[in-house]
């Protein structure tokens, strides 16, 4: 029996969502409107704050853009912000905009290039302790570069790829067979497949948390980092150089932590390859080596010398982030054959949902502006010694962007900081302390939550995840040496070393 249409209305709603989470939602809308009306325009805003990091948190429930995008509409009708407000800090932001759209999406096409790296290392190398330290490595190397979201995608990939040959065999099906990937394996195979799981889990999370500690690193890394950078003046080689004193150790120390944890096995890491496994990789890699046409391997060259290109490009700061994007889409579609529009559209699929959801982040920090709901906090903040304001805020964004998204936590930060230091309450070098501050706290303690890195998030979403039984909990467990080490010492280099 068919539901009638006022329940269709219903069902449709925040579709599979659960239904505490669209009642709550739907109590969102009616508690902003009563708080307006009876308490005032800045208890609003600060309940629409707190209800938008709500949405944020429970992405796993619904994604963020539905509930999220509905707050802002109620609060523009509201009055809390104006429509040019919102247009205004969109126009103030747009090289943010241009990164996600077309960065994100010439990434999209080197991705065969990527593949073909992590393929390579993860059957060249024989020590698994080596093997999880390139991971991390060259995650972080290619984050600070390239895009985190796409970098920990190629991971996915390869990961998914592994797992799909040697599962097939597990479970007694050809090398053909598209059925399930979960199904139990034959018993001969089990314990071989649940220490592959293991093996598996291990690497995605080194190369998840190597995306944060390269991601910190440079101006493209991630996107609160352009945005930051774009409200300092600082080009690709100055943001370097302004965050190295606190990247650079966060980094040697996150690449020992990786070491000591597969040296000691704590924390879920540890599991070798079986022997089993790695002679199916190897022969299926062999035999897709084989396989490769001549085209295939042309497009492999031109992939990697766009990504040479792109280096250059970024280094020299030759044109915004966004366009050295566009042109790395250009050239690699053009002498890649790729001139079909639907096979390109697919590049940009990935990375506007992103950037819709961008837009609403900027919706409710013109609901801060315009309600300077976020003053009194920055004044306490600057009220402290000068010399505890960068360690304060480290924490305060750490902590913040834990539990929500450093990219709406850095642009409410830097954007309230550069306020004051517009209204001459602070000096120049001050001021650039602050924003390292801000970058290092939304990048580096939020790798202890899914929530806080959109990498992470994107891993615990993917279909990888629960094939490798890698769930919400065991990503916390195993992100905890990595957020302890890298909180704590960028908390101490943000307050002794700049």
């Amino acid at each position: 029996m068919q539901p009638s249409l006022p329940g269709a209305f219903v069902h449709n709603f925040l579709g599979n969502s659960p239904a505490w989470y669209k009642l709550t939602i739907i109590g969102f809308l009616i508690a902003n409107a009563l708080v307006l009306w009876t308490v005032g325009p800045v208890a609003a805003g600060w309940l629409l704050v707190a209800e938008f990091i709500f949405t944020l948190a429970m992405a796993l429930k619904c994604y963020p853009l539905q509930p999220g995008g509905l707050l802002v509409l109620q609060a523009i009708l509201l009055g809390l912000a104006s429509p040019q407000a919102l247009y205004e800090e969109l126009a103030h932001n747009f090289p943010v905009i241009l990164l996600l759209m077309f960065m994100v999406a010439g990434i999209y096409f080197m991705k065969d290039l990527l593949l073909f790296l992590f393929s390579r290392i993860l059957l060249g190398v024989q020590s698994k302790t080596l093997l999880a330290l390139l991971f991390c490595l060259l995650s972080a190397f290619l984050s600070a570069f390239l895009d985190a979201l796409t970098v920990t995608a190629v991971i996915i990939a390869a990961t998914l790829g592994f797992y799909a040959v040697y599962h097939r065999v597990a479970s007694g099906r050809g090398p053909q067979d598209e059925d399930a990937l979960d199904e139990e394996p034959v018993e001969l195979h089990r314990a071989d497949l649940e220490q592959f799981r293991s093996f598996l889990r291990s690497l995605l999370m080194h190369g998840a948390v190597g995306t944060a500690l390269g991601g910190v690193c440079t101006l493209v890394g991630e996107p609160q980092n352009l945005l930051i950078g774009h409200e300092m003046g600082w080009n690709f080689a100055e943001f370097f150089q302004r965050v190295a004193p606190v990247s650079m150790p966060v980094l040697a120390a996150g690449l020992a932590t990786c070491v000591l944890l597969e040296r000691l096995g704590w924390f879920g890491y540890g599991a070798q390859l079986p022997a089993a496994v790695r002679q199916v990789l190897a022969e299926h890699a062999r035999a897709s080596d084989a396989q490769r046409t001549q085209a295939q391997r042309a497009a492999l060259w031109v992939q990697g010398l766009a990504a040479l290109l792109l280096i250059f490009c970024l280094a020299l700061h030759v044109a915004e982030v966004g366009l050295i994007g566009l042109m790395v889409i250009v050239l690699i579609t053009a002498f890649s054959g790729i001139t079909d529009e639907h096979r390109i559209g697919r590049a940009f699929q990935d990375s506007l949902p992103f950037t819709a959801l961008l837009v609403t982040f900027f919706a409710v920090v013109a609901v801060i502006h315009q309600q300077q709901l976020f003053t009194p906090i920055i004044q306490w903040v600057l009220a402290l010694p000068a010399d505890q304001q960068p360690g304060m805020l480290f924490i305060a964004n750490g902590l913040l962007s834990a539990i929500s998204d450093n990219v709406f936590v850095a642009t409410i930060y830097i954007t309230e900081v550069k306020q004051a230091f517009a209204n001459g309450q602070m000096s120049r070098e001050h001021f650039d302390a602050l924003a390292v501050a801000i970058n290092t706290g939304t990048n580096l303690p939020s790798v202890a939550t899914p929530n806080g890195q959109a990498a992470f998030l994107f891993l615990l979403t993917s279909a990888v995840a629960p094939l490798v039984r890698l769930s919400y909990g065991r990503m916390v467990w195993m992100a905890l040496p990595y957020t302890i080490v890298m909180g704590c010492l960028g908390w101490w280099a943000v307050s002794h070393w700049l």
